[in-house]
């Protein structure tokens, strides 16, 4: 492919007139922080997903620190989650002194495996933080009766699954739950997350946490040591933009993952899975020589990025003592997986041309 073929990038965030006039509006009234614009996009996020409480901050990762901060999970606690991921999901654990305790994956769903939580808990597990990738929703029946069994903290984070849904019901309903809304999300505030919860003592202790430990008194008297996850009110009113629209935004998303599924069959890619409830934050596929194919991609100026690497290999996590060959199918799945480009406004055309190109570089 010559150098003038258009660039398709990795994800595109879906921006129009609606989003433009709510930030036009929120700049006029001279309210740019803490204001009602906030206030509604966490109460639209908080009835979509069906939860009492919605607390934005100023991207996901703060809202799984601040979860667990509210959880109280201190140093000494051991956090159980997956090693497959974005490494914000272990990293807000080692923000709170605790130690994570990774268990494997599902091969199928790529997800945390139920079946291996078990003999991972000890005395000193407080807390099981599954993660729902790429919009795949994790088998959350035997997670939650192993919290009630135990007595554990469930903390989901649903950063990638906004729209996924577990039994008829809204990943991100059956615990305390964080999102995030990155440009490569569905629902998109450029940076933003937020934490839900039905829990007025963790939502109170999270509005502190997020606003310098400011407990509901004086301006400037902070009885925690808090921080500044806020999110402005500009960003909030592209927020409450996306989400009047989440159901094209979804719908769409949906169509451009079937469009590269139906052209990709009778290849030896192995297409994401298909299954009930899923979202689609991102299409990653698996081939063999993934970053030998990743580079001629890119070459041809399609961006294409491998995704995810193991968390417990990255330099932070060696030094903690975690080492090649603990985690065997994460690490197989890791090696292989390549996400193509993917996003709402993406064509048929721009799919048929990447998959064109794919089978060349196969």
């Amino acid at each position: 492919m010559t150098q003038s073929a258009p660039k398709i990038p990795l994800s595109k965030p879906l921006i129009g007139e609606a989003e433009e006039e709510l930030v036009i509006r929120v700049l006029r009234s001279g309210r740019l922080a803490r204001g009602p614009v906030t206030r509604t996009f966490e109460t639209n996020l908080a009835r979509y997903v069906g939860m009492k409480h919605g607390l934005a901050v100023c991207n996901g990762t703060a809202a799984l620190h601040l979860a667990l901060l509210a959880h109280g999970i201190k140093p000494g606690d051991k956090v159980i989650t997956t090693p497959f991921t974005f490494v914000a999901s272990a990293n807000c654990i080692l923000y709170t002194g605790a130690r994570p305790v990774f268990v494997d994956i599902d091969r199928q769903t790529y997800n945390i495996d139920p079946e291996k939580i078990g003999e991972a808990i000890d005395r000193d597990t407080k807390a099981i933080l599954p993660v729902h990738v790429f919009g795949i929703p994790c088998d959350m029946k035997p997670i939650m009766e192993l919290c009630e069994d135990h007595h554990l903290t469930l903390i989901e984070d649903a950063c990638e699954a906004l729209g996924a849904t577990y039994d008829d019901k809204a990943v991100g309903s059956f615990s305390t739950s964080c999102f995030s809304f990155y440009p490569n999300k569905p629902v998109t505030t450029g940076e933003g997350g937020m934490l839900l919860t039905n829990s007025d003592d963790v939502a109170a202790r999270v509005d502190a946490l997020r606003n310098q430990g400011r407990l509901g008194g004086e301006w400037l008297s902070h009885e925690l040591l808090g921080y500044n996850y806020r999110l402005s009110d500009i960003l909030a009113a592209v927020g409450i933009a996306q989400l009047r629209r989440i159901k094209s935004i979804l719908r769409r998303r949906q169509e451009v993952a079937d469009t590269y599924s139906r052209h990709l069959q009778g290849t030896n890619v192995r297409t994401p899975l298909i299954t009930e409830g899923r979202s689609w934050f991102a299409y990653v596929v698996e081939v063999e020589k993934r970053d030998d194919v990743a580079k001629k991609m890119n070459e041809r100026r399609i961006e294409c990025k491998p995704y995810f690497p193991p968390v417990h290999l990255q330099p932070p996590y060696r030094s903690l003592g975690f080492k090649e060959g603990e985690f065997p199918v994460c690490e197989e799945v890791s090696r292989r997986v390549l996400a193509l480009p993917f996003y709402s406004q993406m064509s048929r055309t721009e799919v048929r041309f990447v998959v064109s190109q794919l089978k060349r570089c196969l």
